[in-house]
């Protein structure tokens, strides 16, 4: 899981697991997107680039044609914005529940340094097996290969900025546009870029005009042990929250200002939420869910009795890319008709 799920990274070794509301204001621009700015002494033509990120800036001098993948999370941008094929090599779990078949099989094409993650979802990989590669552009940083160490060489290195260590607070979709916005200055495609961001939020908007007009139902999304263990729930920092609001869900953990954190079953229990939707970053489904049900009292939750359980890939959600959109659709074809 790269870095996804720690603490403020969730849960300190959960940022590396699961390291609003799009509306109307999806519209974000390259001049006016949060980390990401016009170097001012770019001077004639594109480049070079400068993007704030984890409060460093990253410049590149040309266009990326040797992209180390770190991460998943890129790829629906990538795709989207035809440069996938600038990554030269990749790392880690790429489940092909995500994508379709064309970008699963450019996806398989890529030469992997490999695929294993540990027990705990993270990828471990040495700083000179990346610098191996003369990478012009890395994308992701496993544990064990610091941005410093990079940036010494001369290699620009960018983290969604929902994953540095500081935080980036409160989560919308107008982080989705962000980051397809940075990628088109990124790569020199900044209209197909803009088209994205447009086709995002019309989506967006689609389903929520569909639910306005129901009631509300409550909701948790959480991050199961499986096999047993512990429980994590996503706050008001999480691109679940605003994943939620949009498909007309309260999260009962919308009090909380963490990203992720640990939630005992009682809590869990005295909350009783409506649904639940569980997220996990490659394997079988049913063991996830499995994972809820078999905890000690789980029958007393509604959302168990009724079935009302929805398991997702980690990047339908976390961190905000147009998978988030794809993901909002999916918990709305999921329970949307439901009452």
């Amino acid at each position: 899981m790269n870095r996804q799920h720690r603490r403020h990274r969730p849960h300190s070794r959960l940022r590396r697991l699961a390291c609003g509301t799009l509306v109307l204001s999806l519209l974000g621009t390259a001049c006016g997107a949060p980390g990401a700015r016009q170097d001012s002494a770019s001077g004639s033509g594109h480049y070079p680039v400068t993007i704030t990120n984890c409060g460093a800036d990253v410049t590149v001098d040309a266009r990326p044609e040797r992209v180390v993948l770190l991460e998943s999370s890129p790829v629906s941008t990538l795709r989207a914005l035809d440069v996938l094929d600038a990554v030269t090599v990749r790392a880690g779990a790429f489940p092909a529940g995500y994508y379709d078949d064309e970008t699963n099989a450019a996806i398989r094409s890529i030469p992997s340094l490999g695929e294993e993650l540990d027990t705990s979802g993270h990828l471990q990989l040495s700083v000179e097996l990346v610098v191996a590669q003369r990478p012009d552009l890395v994308l992701g940083l496993p544990d064990g290969v610091p941005r410093e160490a990079l940036a010494e060489l001369g290699i620009p290195v960018l983290v969604h900025p929902t994953l540095c260590p500081t935080g980036a607070g409160a989560t919308t979709f107008d982080d989705v546009a962000d980051q397809v916005t940075t990628y088109g200055r990124l790569f020199d495609r900044e209209d197909r870029a803009a088209e994205l961001v447009d086709s995002l939020r019309r989506r967006v908007t689609a389903v929520e005009q569909a639910v306005q007009n129901r009631p509300r139902r409550t909701a948790a999304v959480l991050y199961p042990t499986i096999g047993g263990g512990t429980v994590y729930a996503y706050g008001n920092e999480s691109m679940a929250h605003p994943q939620l609001d949009s498909a007309g869900f309260t999260n009962v953990y919308g009090d909380v200002g963490e990203r992720v954190f640990e939630v005992t079953v009682e809590d869990l229990i005295a909350k009783d939420p409506d649904v639940l939707m569980l997220l996990h970053t490659d394997g079988d489904p049913d063991a996830v869910e499995d994972a809820v049900a078999e905890l000690p009292g789980a029958d007393a939750l509604r959302a168990v009795r009724h079935d009302a359980i929805l398991v997702q890939l980690f990047n339908f959600t976390e961190p905000p890319t147009p998978l988030s959109v794809t993901g909002l659709e999916r918990i709305h074809e999921r329970f949307g008709g439901e009452s």
